[in-house]
Formats: structure tokens, C-alpha cells, sequence
């Protein structure tokens, strides 16, 4: 039969109608995507054109690979099955919009059959992928669907639907169709049998779906499908959770605070944020993942993590005329995002770690953070209660360079008797941190590490006094001047000393010193957590192989596990964890510490509760007698927790542990030979 194109319809041909269609849509479509680049491009640079080899790998993988939307199975597979048949019909798109000009005279003949074949593929498993989702939010509607508008993803997988069905349509009303490469549309064209007016219209209906599509792309979350790709692409190839300086020289490293030349402070305007952390709010999928592993809101606070991403967007195209003028509206982009969620983030990053196409959450609630504590110095009524404990812990940092407000010549009173080097050049320096210095319980955290690296016979150090706070909750809390300042005379402390390797039992220390000191002149000290050398020191022999007493789960801290990518070594040192968590390694639970919430206030509703509440009572659902931690806030809040909820579970450093087990041993031995003795005297 006639291609459907070529016809005529009344007056009017098949190719004059198409072209309306086409014209209206594509324009539109053309018109979005051009108003979206330039409110992306309007943002302050930054550098992302680095390292394109790793770029590269990431696209192949993480966009058209799918890595981490398939890390959930039900709904990654099925968005899988759509994104994948989509790449492969796309070019039957403008093989149904010329007529089949394309396979008859540009196609060599001897691809025709497996091209065919590769589209009605895509055809079929998009179908299925679609019937599958639409299934799956009509029938088994997850819960984050429920009392939600489903309108808008219903129509866009209809409208799916739609092309791929109508699809086998067209392909039946095919000369020569091969029931070889295209057994669908062999089958419906021998056994459906469509009529010309059949095919006809499956092929109308088809063009207007696409172009019903096109014109819904822009103006809904399927906006991804144009900015998922250079979101992936440009992405932050630093270290999680690393942030940025307030300034950089020409080599992309901090200005030092002499040097420093800074108007303004953190994001306060929609133009304070980067280009890149922009697009974020076009390629949002709206999946919810990011959600779904909130901390804050799941103790029933303000933030959502994916509508925050949601007002970037609507922000922009809210005040598009105003931003283009290059004029600032009269509401700025914290207003939008609110205070109560702005101080709500903990950072433990769980958003950014579950977003399949790596949107950066916490940079724009850190940045806002760093304006409203430089600039502002004052906060909206409702986060007052919250905030201000937390100007406290930073008075505190001012003065004694610890968040407690205690003297700090008494930070390394904790070490005094154990005969460990102060101050003085070693080949592992022990970095104990603000809270093994001054809080009672972890203290004996420290001094089990510092013994058992003693048993190991390494030549240990500390710095006592010399030692100061890294910074790290003056730097979540938004006091970057503070921090830089913190850092800076930190790090002129190992120059003098000669540090070169660092030992630290607290994940935020382990963090903020070996990733984020390297932009202030730390690149060449090695920092490791203390479960790192333990484990290093048992595999060389220096230690016993380990094993523990009773039943043991463990919790994964955030700046250790998803951050810091130290996800065995912790396990290791103990002899293995008994019994998991449901939600460990990477999506481990945040224990609410981190981001500075352990210096500010925490409120819930009613019928909510805290962070750290529901952490412990997914650690008490375990079972075990034990609950091994690497991190000293999270000890603090999960001792707590299980007090709060009456559990009788008990609370340990893995250095304990290690170090309960060494002294077992040492006992074991001594016993031997004191009945070797008696035995002899006999």
C-alpha cells in the first residue's frame, strides 16, 4: 500500500500535515530546552571540562549503562526497558517522518533486516517496560505514589504505549514485512490483518503521540531525557561530600585567608549557584530515591531532598523574565527553599549516593548554610530553636578550638599516662579529634587505639594541646572562615612537626583531613581511620586474627561508609558482623550527628520520631547483644536511641573490641605460662 505520508487527504497531503504537526512541536520542544540552557547558563562558572576519559566511562555506564537507576531492581528494570527501547526505535522516528526514506535508499541492504530487527525490539520491550510501570502505579502503587496526581506520568506512558503498539500497525501495512526481523508485525499482518484505514490511522496516531510527547517533554520531569546526559557528563569528580573553598587560585586550590578577596558569601540567589548544580533542576526524574533515604525526612522535618532540586526549576521558570533581565527577584532562593530545610540536612549524603543520575543535593543547602551564618547572622523564628545551641559550639571553635568550650590545654590530658610521644616527630601521628579529647566515653576509644597500635609496636604520636579542631562542623554548620581558619593552623602544626601519616578514630576527622585539607596545602599526608590500620596491622601478622564475644551487628557511618568508601575494613577487624542491618553499607541509616546537627536542637512532630530513634531501632530489630560503631557521634546518638527505646544493647568502638580481644589474648597466654610454671615446679 501507499506510505500513509504520500497520501492525500482532501486538499491537504500527508506531508504538508506532518510538517504542521512537526513544526509545532518541534519548535516548542526547541523553545523549552533553549529557555532551560540559558537559566542553566546564567549560573557562576565552574570548571567541569577536566578529565574527559572518566567522563566518558561514567556517561557509558552511569547514562547509557544504567549502573545506579538498576540498584533498584523493580523500578530501574523497567525504566531500563524503556530508556533502552527508546535508543533503539529512535531512528524509525525519522524513518516513519521521510516516508522510509531512510531504509529504502540511505540503509545498505544487508542491514536492513537486523536494523528491523533492533527497532521492533525496542518497540516490544518499551511496550513492556510501560505495561510494567503502568501496572505498578495503578495496581501496586508504591507508597510514595499514594495521594499523589498520577496524571502526568499516566499520560507520558499512554502516550509511550501508544507509539510502540500503533508501531506493529504500521509495520503490518509494510510490503514485505519479514516474520524474521519483525515477527510482530508479521504477526499482525497476517493475522489481525489491519485494513488500509487501519494502518492509516495507527500511522496518524503514531506521528501525533510523538509529537504530543515532544510537547510534553519540557514542561514535565521527562525534561531528563535532554539534561540527564550532560548532568552525568559534568559531575563532580571530586570526593564526596568535599566542598568547596570560599576562593581558588589559578591551580583550582584555596587562597589562603591573608590573600583572600570575597564580596559575598555562599548562595543566596539562584545566580550564586554553579551552572552545573542548575541542571540538576531540569534532570530531576522525580523517582523519589532521594526521598526515600532522607534522614530529615523521615523524622517528619521540612527538607525533601527531591523538591528542593524541584525549586531550582520552578524558581527559575518562575522568575525567567527577571533572571534574564539580569535583575534579582524579589524573593531569593533561600525563601524558596526555607530555612527549616536548610539546617534540617544532616549531609550524610544518602540522596546524592541514590540519585540514579547524580544530582548533588547538599551543595545547595551547605551553600545556603554558608550565607546565612556569614552574611546574615540571623535566622527565621521557626530555626531559632534549632540553630542557636549550635552558635554556641561555634563561639566555642573561636575560642578553644573545640566544640565543648574546654580548655584546650587539657585536649591530650586523655593520653597521659599511656607513654605515647606528644608533640614530637612519629611515624603515625593519632589524631583524637575534639570528642576522644574531651568526652569521658570516648576517650577510652582513643586510648584502646593508641594501645593497640603500641601492641603492634608502631612508633606513635599525638599533638595534645598542639592539636586543634579540623573544622568539620564549622564547615556544615556554613562558617567557612572559620574552618579555613581551623585548617590552616592545623595544617601549619604538621609542616612544624613533620606529620606525615595520620591516624584518626572519628570519620569526620578521617574525611575533612584527607580530602578536604588537600585543597589547603594537605596533599601529601596520608590520613587513615583507625579501622584501616588495625586491619592493615592484623593482615601483616602484627595483630591476632580476630574474632569477637556474643552476637555483633554493625553501624555504617555515613562519613566512613557511603563518604569515605570503607565499607570491609571496619567488619574485618572484628572477625565479621553476625547480623546486618536492613539498610548497611552505602544505604546505611544516618545516626542524625552529622551536617552539625550534634550542636543543634532537634525537633519532631508528633508522631515522629528522631533521627537517631529510628536508627536504633533498626539496630535493636537485629537482635544482637552488640552494636560496633567506627565514629564517635554516631556512639553518642545510638547509645541514646537504644536508652530512648529500652534496649539493653551495648554500645562499642571496634577499637574496643579489637583491643577486649588482645588483652583476652595476652591473659590467655599468661595463664599458659604461668601453668607451664607450676607444672615445672612440680
Amino acid at each position: 500500500m501507499e506510505h500513509p505520508l504520500t497520501m492525500d487527504y482532501g486538499p491537504v497531503s500527508g506531508w504538508v500535515i506532518l510538517g504542521l504537526i512537526g513544526a509545532v512541536s518541534i519548535s516548542f520542544f526547541g523553545y523549552q530546552v533553549w529557555k532551560a540552557t540559558r537559566l542553566v547558563m546564567i549560573g557562576k562558572s565552574e570548571h567541569r571540562f577536566d578529565n574527559w576519559p572518566s567522563r566518558i566511562k561514567e556517561v557509558a555506564t552511569g547514562w547509557l549503562g544504567q549502573k545506579k537507576v538498576l540498584e533498584d531492581r523493580i523500578a530501574g528494570g523497567i525504566h531500563v526497558l524503556m530508556f533502552w527501547g527508546f535508543l533503539m526505535l529512535s531512528t524509525d522516528m525519522f524513518d516513519l517522518a521521510t516516508a522510509n526514506w531512510f531504509s529504502h535508499n540511505l540503509l545498505p541492504e544487508v542491514f536492513k533486516g537486523p536494523w528491523n530487527l533492533m527497532v521492533e525490539t525496542g518497540y516490544t520491550i518499551a511496550l513492556v517496560g510501560c505495561v510494567a510501570a503502568l501496572t505498578r502505579r495503578v495496581v501496586f502503587t508504591p507508597e510514595k505514589l499514594k495521594g499523589k496526581s498520577q496524571l502526568e506520568g499516566n499520560v507520558i506512558l499512554l502516550l509511550i504505549m501508544t507509539i510502540t503498539v500503533t508501531s506493529f500497525f504500521v509495520e503490518a501495512g509494510e510490503a514485505g514485512v519479514s516474520s524474521t526481523y519483525e515477527p510482530i508485525g508479521a504477526w499482525v499482518a497476517d493475522t489481525i490483518v489491519p485494513s488500509t484505514n487501519v494502518v492509516v490511522g495507527a500511522y496518524w496516531a503514531h506521528m501525533l503521540a510523538i509529537a504530543t510527547f515532544l510537547f510534553l517533554i519540557p514542561l514535565s520531569k521527562h525534561m531528563h531525557l535532554v539534561m540527564a546526559f550532560p548532568n552525568v557528563f559534568f559531575h563532580d569528580m571530586r570526593p564526596m561530600a568535599t566542598m568547596e573553598p570560599m576562593q581558588v587560585d589559578e591551580h583550582g586550590k584555596a587562597v589562603l585567608l591573608d590573600d583572600l578577596d570575597v564580596e559575598s558569601f555562599g548562595t543566596a540567589n539562584y545566580t550564586d549557584l554553579t551552572w552545573r548544580n542548575l541542571i540538576d533542576g531540569w534532570a530531576c526524574t522525580s523517582c523519589a530515591r532521594c526521598q526515600d533515604v532522607c534522614p530529615a525526612y523521615a523524622s517528619g522535618k521540612a527538607l525533601n531532598p527531591m523538591q528542593i532540586i524541584h525549586d531550582v526549576r520552578n524558581y527559575a521558570n518562575d522568575n525567567y523574565t527577571t533572571l534574564m533581565d539580569g535583575e534579582t527577584p524579589e524573593q531569593d532562593i533561600i525563601a524558596k527553599f526555607g530555612e527549616e530545610s536548610i539546617w534540617a540536612c544532616t549531609t550524610c549524603h544518602a540522596c546524592v549516593e541514590a540519585c540514579p543520575i547524580y544530582i548533588d543535593h547538599v551543595p545547595k543547602l551547605t551553600d545556603a548554610r554558608r550565607h546565612l551564618m556569614m552574611e546574615r547572622m540571623e535566622f527565621d523564628e521557626k530555626v531559632e530553636d534549632t540553630v542557636m545551641p549550635l552558635m554556641a559550639t561555634i563561639e566555642n571553635l573561636e575560642s578553644d578550638s573545640n566544640p565543648y568550650g574546654l580548655p584546650s590545654h587539657e585536649r591530650g590530658d586523655w593520653a597521659a599516662d599511656l607513654d605515647v610521644k606528644v608533640a614530637e616527630p612519629a611515624e603515625y601521628i593519632y589524631f583524637a579529634g575534639c570528642a576522644a579529647s574531651f568526652d569521658e566515653r570516648n576517650k577510652k576509644v582513643a586510648r584502646d587505639t593508641i594501645s593497640i597500635m603500641k601492641q603492634a609496636g608502631l612508633d606513635v604520636g599525638i599533638l595534645g594541646m598542639q592539636e586543634g579542631c579540623t573544622g568539620d562542623a564549622a564547615r556544615r554548620a556554613g562558617n567557612e572562615y572559620l574552618f579555613q581558619m581551623l585548617a590552616e593552623t592545623n595544617l601549619a602544626t604538621f609542616e612544624e612537626i613533620g606529620v606525615k601519616k595520620i591516624v584518626a578514630s572519628c570519620p569526620h576527622c578521617f574525611h575533612t583531613l584527607g580530602k578536604e585539607y588537600k585543597d589547603y596545602g594537605g596533599e601529601d599526608i596520608e590520613v587513615m581511620h583507625h579501622s584501616q590500620l588495625i586491619d592493615h596491622l592484623q593482615v601483616e601478622g602484627k595483630l591476632p586474627s580476630p574474632k569477637h564475644d556474643g552476637s555483633v551487628t554493625y553501624h555504617d557511618p555515613c562519613y566512613l561508609g557511603r563518604i569515605g568508601g570503607e565499607l570491609d575494613a571496619p567488619r574485618n577487624i572484628i572477625g565479621g558482623v553476625d547480623v546486618e542491618t536492613e539498610r548497611t553499607g552505602k544505604s546505611s541509616f544516618c545516626c542524625g550527628a552529622g551536617g552539625a546537627q550534634m550542636w543543634m536542637e532537634e525537633h519532631v512532630d508528633e508522631g515522629y520520631d528522631r533521627v537517631n530513634i529510628i536508627r536504633s531501632k533498626e539496630l535493636a530489630e537485629t537482635g544482637a547483644d552488640t552494636v560496633a560503631v567506627g565514629c564517635p557521634f554516631c556512639s553518642t546518638m545510638i547509645t541514646d536511641g537504644l536508652s530512648a527505646i529500652g534496649s539493653e544493647m551495648e554500645v562499642k568502638d571496634i577499637a574496643e573490641i579489637v583491643w577486649e580481644q588482645l588483652k583476652a589474648n595476652d591473659a590467655a597466654i599468661e595463664a599458659k605460662k604461668s601453668e607451664a610454671s607450676e607444672v615445672a615446679e612440680a
